[in-house]
């Protein structure tokens, strides 16, 4: 299984503007482990431009930019490093300080059943409600506290009817959020059946082929596709027990897989202590065939032996906040 090196080197990456084919032709002569962050370089450039159809003098264009910015940047760190005194107490010089660790963040994805009991009420009261819980959940949001997004699983779930994924970098923000949405007349017929904590964490494995995906780990960016696949995730004990070298080689072979199917973008957030699992995974994407696929490879790969978890799975739909309430009922 898996895709060959010279198929990974030969490709081009997912673009988001039309690209003709000589300016394609020359990113497959950028080696492929950068590939990808020039092709988004270049792609940031053209949309600053308001061009919309990359050739090859953009791709000059944004070149030279980046080199230009490059040498400026070298230019002002050899001055820096030209201006240092050597400190005479023995503290470490400015430029040698460590850099200040990235914040991670706390994931939630919080899972709610609606009362039966609600449907049969008034529907001024029911409209009433659902007013309160949106304005709980846009006080929140207003100032950037806390990340809000809305899933309906109603039609592919019995036990829960929609989720809230929430992501911030303070717990108690969510603690508060999750209070205020409970004392709207909405959140008094709610329960919770699922409920799952993580944060972000830069993985141990090395991504050869996309080495920014590591990086990126520590800053979930929904990408605010159509559909959400979320599901916990637990390892054996005996998948702790390999070396890390073996580990990585069949992490490889997940990352060739996942390589395939670029429609389909994975979060990894980590519970070790936090939660009941080690993992929870959430795969956005706008074609669900694509997420089965990718599954069904999955299954076929040497890792999947050191599973010993990996559901529930939720499949959810992205909605705004209001008609994912309306599919309630009333």
């Amino acid at each position: 299984m898996g895709i060959s090196n010279e198929e990974i080197e030969a490709s081009m990456p997912q673009t988001q503007l039309e690209w003709n084919e000589p300016a394609k032709a020359l990113m497959k002569r950028v080696p492929f482990f950068v590939r990808k962050s020039a092709v988004r370089s270049i792609e940031e450039y053209a949309r600053s431009q308001g061009i919309t159809l990359i050739d090859e003098n953009v791709v000059a264009k944004a070149r030279a930019l980046k080199e230009q910015g490059a040498m400026a940047g070298q230019e002002a760190e050899a001055s820096k490093q030209s201006q240092q005194v050597p400190s005479m107490t023995g503290e470490a010089p400015q430029s040698e300080k460590k850099e200040p660790a990235v914040k991670r963040q706390f994931v939630s994805f919080m899972y709610y059943k609606v009362d039966p009991a609600w449907r049969r009420l008034p529907s001024s009261e029911r409209e009433q409600g659902k007013k309160e819980f949106i304005a709980g959940v846009e006080e929140y949001t207003r100032d950037r506290r806390v990340m809000v997004m809305g899933y309906s699983t109603v039609g592919t779930r019995g036990d829960c009817d929609f989720m809230l994924w929430r992501i911030s970098y303070s717990l108690e923000t969510i603690q508060q959020l999750t209070a205020k949405l409970l004392a709207t007349k909405l959140g008094q017929y709610l329960h919770t059946p699922y409920s799952y904590l993580a944060m972000t964490k830069r993985s141990v494995y090395v991504d050869k082929i996309n080495p920014e995906h590591e990086e990126q780990r520590l800053r979930i960016i929904p990408g605010k596709m159509k559909y959400l696949f979320v599901y916990p995730f637990v390892k054996t004990p005996e998948w702790y027990l390999l070396t890390k070298h073996a580990r990585q080689g069949m992490m490889d072979e997940h990352i060739e897989v996942g390589t395939k199917f670029p429609s389909v973008k994975l979060n990894t957030t980590y519970s070790f202590g936090l939660d009941d699992p080690e993992f929870v995974v959430a795969f956005e994407t706008d074609k669900p065939e694509d997420f089965l696929d990718l599954v069904m490879e999955l299954r076929e790969t040497q890792g999947r032996l050191y599973t010993l978890r990996d559901t529930p799975i939720f499949t959810c739909i992205r909605k705004d906040l209001a008609e994912m309430l309306d599919l309630l009922g009333g």
